[in-house]
């Protein structure tokens, strides 16, 4: 494979920007100067033709006139006036001549094909100049690296150095913003270069520091890469934060910089700035002793030194050293003013530019005055390369740091050795030579057949020299390699070769650095397009002609080959025979096999041919010479193309060859019309539409590529099958066995042609088994035809030699139906997996059977361990067949769904005891079921169930499809429970339920709804010792930290807090934070109960079916809850009263601080282990604690009444069961009070005050019955009795001209009484008077005669009466 120049990227209004350089100049110039450049040019056709050996003859004529044709009108000489900068990553191209300039910018077009191409076009033009008569001398455009985490070491923009004749250098973005101008050196700007950070290839190298360096007549200027980029970047961001807010921007603080005087030559042109270099010893002491003479001291450690080599006359090249450290950093004069403020004239000059405050006449005239400029820091030249008559012209750096290239006025170009400051090679007939550097790194492939292949991957290094006045493209191998390229491009390119990367990087952010740049690019106005060369690597070897090169350009051919899409088989054929035969080197000639082999557009027959063919060619060679492994390469693969053409022409071949009398299925159909109901239903479940995509399919055909990786031929001939994946096993099953299992295919001739091939029997049953249970969907639709097919397979598979060992003896396990059984127990497909354990039991005990007569001739059925564990197996199978067919019945819509549980023989028996109850579980939560709908589920009888659909089957609609589907659920609940009677009892389904619903409330505490149906599926659990052990695990595993930080919570904010606060706190909203300690209420409350139960009911004894005995795997739930200990009952009821006060709390947002309510003892119980004795409050509590506690039981109680004062409900209507407005409110604050010391009969008294005040009469009837003390409620009563009497004749705006009478005639005592009360304490002041007048009534019979208040009493019942009669007229 050769070099190769290829195209990639067109210049868009190429014409405009010359048109716009050149417009001040003349059209009779421009073509005096075209005429002039012809005359001074001449002929070199007969001394080029003799230039190479011929050997690249075909590379230079490649090309085509076209290149050399020019636009009519067009100049082309005109690039070479101008200059010219690409960015190493080709999206900006940067055109100037003298003050002005165009960028062209990368964009994509598609072209006239369709094709996406990248183009450059023109984003900005204008002029740079901003000094008078000043002109452009050398531009560089660097792109900078990206800081984002997402884009590190990416491209983020590109900024355009350029230098003036001026001294001045000035730095601008893609759009032409100036964003920095700093004056270096008085003096004109001859050539600006860039060095970037590179990836050390070798741990010795030197990690070069990035810099820009700027070349002067008689100084060299270096800038700091890494403050360079961080500068840049802030212009950048000011600018673009100036634009947005439409202000001026700030003039930007000057760069550091180092400047070096060179001295003892006489003109410089160029230079190359070539890093940091350290001395070794040896050489140290050389220069020490030369420098020094005998006597001279060396230092202990070689000083770092800066390279710089330039190109000039006087002598031709000379080598600088600035030894680092020596010399610090020079300022520019503002910042040394600044630093030192030692003269005032500076410092006022400085003031305007810093924006001191300062006058108008002084600003400007700090503007108008010219920055003064640093002196430069003299460096002596080291050593030279003295020729008096050479004047080097330019210098060209090579990528490792090592060489450099040098082009002079003599035609010449010179390979300089950096290291040891010597020319080492120099080529001559290149006048005005334009030098570029390209750098190939090793190829993988190439790699793998190298000697050295566990070492780093090489890089070769070539040059590449662009002769204008001949108009050819060279390329030369380093560092004495000969010319292994040339192409014949126009005469008025430009090669453009950066030299650099991206600024900005470093040793970290280059970690998987994969940026791709342009190292060199032809660019070639004529054309209007950027080329750049791809040089093989193998070109860098010393043979030009060596065989590895040769059969490695043989070997891309083949693959350019595959890689076509419109190569037709005999030309494939053709192309690869002939590469094949013509590689020598063994190694590649078995890698260009096996990319032939593993080519997916080659047809079979191709790959037969090809593949003998080369068996062939080898067998005739020497024994000596034919590499081993390669010929049992060809000879195994092409048995195997052999054995793939053998079973493809089989699949296409009708079945003629029908079943054997043999093959009796009489038991397998019997079991099949048994479990036939549960098979249909279980197909059903699983035949809902559902995505796949067509590669997927099973019916995908195979193909010989892939059949060839997944079979291997062994040395002995047997062929062994590979299980790279599950897809591709299946696959392969689906090739071999799928034809068979459909009857489409003679089963016994494919067994024979298996068998024949080498492949053993127990891959064979493998293979058999997976397509079967993959294929359960095809399966189920012809289920009898298919056990059939199977049965004759699995026969025919027994009977092969090595399957089925001839000394098996019945009453062991025999290995190969071990393997069956095997994989029907690891089986998530429940219906294949039964069928082929029916059909493999049923094949079994024909063999045993067989064996057994061949043995005894005996009538006597065969009994064997082998027989017994098919029913084993078969059993097992089935009800997990029911299993999975319940857990596939669809939840409800809008329940929570989740995966549908795949279980098998082996899952449920890993799943321990419990296994089994927690699939069921699971499945109930998903299908959102009611603890009382499973448990009328669990406890039906068929004579009920069947009574039940008749009448529902007489119903019409939806109505009854919802009632037959849910009937249809129950039934399958009922038979998986009547399956399992020990693993599904009620209280093991009932525990497992419970805790999934706990689990699930765990993951999502906004769904308190889950929790509230944990605590109901716990109630029903009828065994108290269960039930206790769940509600403790619960308390402890979920619910007690969630618990403690709600109480803590509370007691730091001392009221119901916020949502926000439970969020951050508690884990959940405040409503959800309710609902969850109305839960713990609940639960300590079930706690108790069990607890109190368990001495009168034994502890149950968990039982698993015989089938299932042997479960290996963690403890059910149900075992887990009667290892429980038992807890402490005052404990229990210490927590269940926490729980119920800040239930309270939060559900009538009473301001408590839940904790305060008990002493330092009851404090300390709190959140402790329950199983354990805590020191708990005893005897009298203090006054004040009390007090407390009855303010806050008072108001929830009158919260309660508030909240059930609901306009929109009559007040008959019954309460609800839940919420603020439950019924069971006021009982639940008379049970705390006595347990908080509180007299139960002051809640009462409370209780009827606060219904009677909400003007709820008819509850505070009910709810004065209890009332104990009936003088003191008479007593508060009157009161409130005298509060609405007053609303009505005092403070009612609607009074009547009867009230107004009876308030005249009312006794003096009971007006003054009336007066004095406050009506605005009642919530409810409109009561009517019936209502009032059965309160007075009451009241009467309430107060004793002799009380203080009983003639009050009378008093208001006479008024009473008299008002409701004159309301009545």
């Amino acid at each position: 494979m050769s070099c190769s120049l290829y195209e990639f990227c067109r210049l868009q209004e190429l014409k405009t920007v010359r048109d716009y350089l050149f417009q001040n100049q003349g059209k009779e110039s421009a073509e005096e100067k075209n005429q002039t450049e012809n005359e001074l040019s001449w002929d070199t056709s007969d001394w080029e033709s003799g230039w190479d050996n011929g050997d690249n003859k075909e590379e230079e004529s490649a090309s085509s006139a076209k290149a050399e044709e020019e636009p009519p009108g067009q100049s082309p000489p005109w690039l070479q006036d101008c200059t010219v900068s690409l960015s190493p990553c080709a999206d900006l191209l940067v055109v100037a001549r003298e003050q002005k300039a165009a960028f062209l910018s990368a964009k994509w077009r598609t072209d006239d094909g369709g094709r996406e191409e990248m183009t450059l076009a023109v984003s900005w033009s204008g002029a740079l100049c901003t000094e008078e008569g000043e002109r452009v001398s050398s531009v560089i455009a660097i792109p900078l690296a990206s800081q984002k985490r997402s884009s590190t070491g990416r491209p983020d923009w590109t900024c355009v150095v350029v230098g003036f004749t001026s001294g001045y250098v000035r730095f601008y973005t893609e759009s032409g913003v100036l964003l920095l101008a700093q004056l270096l050196h008085v003096d004109s700007v001859l050539r600006l270069k860039c060095r970037t950070y590179e990836i050390p290839r070798h741990p010795g190298v030197t990690e070069q520091h990035e810099e820009l360096s700027i070349l002067y007549p008689a100084a060299l200027v270096t800038i700091d890469g890494f403050s360079l980029f961080q500068s840049l970047r802030a212009c950048r961001n000011q600018v673009a934060r100036a634009a947005a807010a439409g202000s001026d921007v700030v003039p930007p603080p000057p760069l550091a910089y180092k400047k070096w005087g060179l001295q003892e030559m006489d003109t410089i042109v160029d230079h190359s700035s070539v890093g940091v270099m350290t001395l070794c010893v040896f050489d140290q002491m050389k220069n020490a002793s030369i420098l020094g003479g005998f006597n001279a001291s060396v230092k202990g450690s070689p000083p770092a030194m800066s390279q710089f080599v330039t190109v000039g006359s006087g002598p031709y090249t000379g080598f600088y050293y600035a030894v680092e450290g020596n010399s610090q950093p020079l300022l520019s004069h503002v910042a040394l003013a600044v630093a030192s403020k030692l003269t005032s004239a500076l410092f006022n000059a400085a003031s305007g530019w810093l924006g001191w405050n300062k006058n108008k006449n002084e600003e400007e005239a700090a503007q108008k005055q010219k920055p003064k400029v640093e002196p430069a820091t003299p460096l002596g030249i080291r050593f030279g390369l003295p020729d008096s008559r050479r004047h080097g012209e330019s210098i060209c750096l090579s990528p490792c740091n090592t060489l450099a290239g040098v082009t002079d006025d003599f035609g010449r170009v010179a390979l300089l050795d950096l290291m040891r400051g010597v020319t080492i090679r120099m080529w001559k007939g290149y006048r005005d030579a334009q030098l570029g550097w390209l750098q190939v790194q090793e190829e993988r492939g190439d790699r793998e057949f190298s000697p050295s292949a566990s070492l780093p991957r090489r890089h070769a290094l070539f040059l590449i020299i662009y002769a204008p006045r001949r108009g050819i493209l060279e390329v030369w191998a380093m560092q004495r390699g000969p010319r292994v390229g040339a192409f014949t491009v126009g005469k008025h390119c430009r090669l453009l070769y950066a030299g650099y990367h991206l600024m900005g990087v470093n040793s970290v952010t280059s970690q998987g650095w994969q940026l791709h740049t342009q190292q060199v690019c032809l660019l070639d106005p004529t054309a209007g397009a950027l080329r750049t060369i791809n040089i093989p690597f193998h070109l860098a070897l010393s043979d030009k002609k060596n065989e590895r090169a040769r059969d490695m350009h043989l070997l891309k051919r083949l693959s350019a080959v595959l890689k076509s899409r419109d190569v037709d088989p005999e030309t494939l054929e053709r192309e690869a025979k002939g590469a094949l035969l013509e590689i020598k080197h063994p190694a590649i000639k078995k890698q260009a096999l096996e990319s032939l082999l593993s080519n997916r557009s080659a047809p079979v027959s191709c790959l037969t041919n090809v593949t003998s063919a080369l068996h062939d060619a080898l067998k005739q060679q020497d024994a000596e010479e034919v590499e081993a492994s390669l010929l049992q390469l060809c000879s195994s693969r092409l048995k195997l193309l052999q054995l793939y053409a053998d079973i493809q022409q089989l699949r296409s071949d009708a079945n003629t060859e029908g079943c054997s009398g043999n093959d009796s299925l009489e038991g397998v159909e019997e079991e099949l019309a048994r479990v036939g109901p549960t098979l249909q239903r279980y197909a059903r479940l699983c035949s809902k539409p559902s995505v796949s995509f067509a590669q997927d399919s099973p019916d995908t055909p195979l193909s010989a590529q892939a059949f060839l990786t997944q079979l291997e031929c062994a040395e002995d001939g047997e062929v062994k099958v590979n299980r790279s994946s599950e897809a591709e096993w299946n696959q392969l099953g689906n090739f071999l066995f799928w034809g068979c299992l459909c009857g489409q295919s003679p089963t016994h001739k494919v067994c024979d042609t298996l068998q024949l091939a080498g492949l053993r029997p127990q891959q064979l049953l493998s293979l058999l088994m997976s397509v079967w249970l993959q294929r359960e969907k095809d399966v189920l639709q012809r289920p009898v035809e298919t056990v059939r097919n199977l049965h004759t397979l699995l026969i025919a598979l027994s009977n092969m030699d090595g399957a089925v060992d001839e000394s098996w003896d019945p009453q062991s396990v025999s290995p190969w139906w071990q393997q069956v059984r095997f994989t029907c127990i690891q089986s998530h497909n429940a219906a294949a997996a039964l069928l082929a354990a029916l059909v493999a039991h049923s094949a079994t005990k024909t063999s045993i059977t067989s064996r057994a007569d061949s043995k005894l001739h005996s009538e006597w059925e065969a009994v064997s361990l082998e027989l017994e564990q098919w029913v084993v197996c078969v059993r097992q199978l089935e009800d997990v067949l029911v299993l999975q067919t319940l857990l596939l019945v669809p939840s409800p819509q809008g329940a929570t769904g989740g995966a549908v549980v795949q279980c098998s023989i082996k899952t449920l028996l890993e799943g321990g005891t419990g296994g089994i109850a927690d699939s069921v579980s699971k499945w109930v939560f998903r299908q959102s079921m009611a603890p009382e709908r499973l448990k009328e589920i669990l406890q039906r009888k068929e004579t009920g169930d069947k009574k039940e659909r008749k009448e529902v089957g007489d119903e019409a609609g939806e109505k009854e499809k919802s009632q037959e589907e849910a009937d249809e659920t129950a039934e399958l609940l009922l038979a998986v429970c009547q399956r399992f009677p020990d693993s599904l009892s009620p209280d093991l389904l009932f525990a497992h339920c419970s805790w999934e619903y706990v689990v699930q409330w765990n993951k999502d505490p906004e769904e308190p709804r889950y929790l509230y149906s944990a605590m109901e599926h716990l109630k029903v659990i009828s065994s108290p010792h269960i039930q206790l052990g769940i509600s403790t695990m619960m308390w402890s595993t979920f619910i007690v930290k969630r618990f403690s930080a709600a109480a803590f919570l509370m007691e730091k904010v001392g009221k119901a807090p916020k949502d926000r606060l439970c969020r951050r706190d508690v884990g959940m909203g405040d409503k959800a934070m309710t609902s969850f300690l109305g839960c713990c209420v609940q639960l300590l409350q079930i706690l108790m109960e069990a607890d109190s139960a368990m001495e009168e009911v034994p502890a149950p004894e968990l039982s698993v079916e015989e089938a299932w005995s042997g479960a290996e795997g963690p403890a059910s739930i149900a075992e887990l809850a009667l290892e429980q200990r038992g807890v402490h009952y005052p404990l229990v009821q210490h927590h269940w009263l926490l729980a119920s006060l800040m239930h309270a709390a939060m559900s009538f947002s009473v301001k408590v601080k839940p904790l305060g309510l008990f002493d330092s003892k009851g404090k300390n119980a709190f959140f402790r282990d329950l199983t354990t004795i805590q020191l708990m409050p005893s005897g009298d509590m203090d006054p004040g604690l009390i007090s407390v506690r009855q303010e806050f039981l008072l108001r929830v109680l009158t919260g309660w009444v508030q909240a059930i004062d609901d306009p929109s409900c009559p007040a008959s209507a019954p309460l609800p069961s839940d919420g603020p407005k439950a019924d069971w409110w006021p009982s639940l604050c008379i049970d705390l009070g006595s347990l908080l010391q509180i007299n139960p009969d002051i809640l009462r008294r409370h209780l009827v005050c606060e219904l009677y005040n909400q003007g709820l009469d008819p509850r505070a009837e009910e709810a004065m019955l209890q009332v104990e003390d009936k003088d003191v409620l008479g007593s508060q009563l009157l009161v409130l009795t005298g509060q609405r009497l007053s609303y009505s004749l005092l403070h009612n705006q609607n009074q009547t001209h009867a009230a107004m009478e009876l308030l005249a005639r009312l006794p003096p005592t009971l007006c003054t009484w009336l007066k004095a009360m406050d009506p605005s304490e009642l919530r409810c002041p409109l009561v009517s008077l019936t209502e009032t007048s059965r309160l007075v009534s009451h009241l009467t019979e309430m107060l004793p005669e002799n009380h203080a208040q009983y003639s009050l009493a009378l008093h208001l019942l006479e008024a009473v009466d008299v008002l409701s009669l004159s309301a009545g007229d």
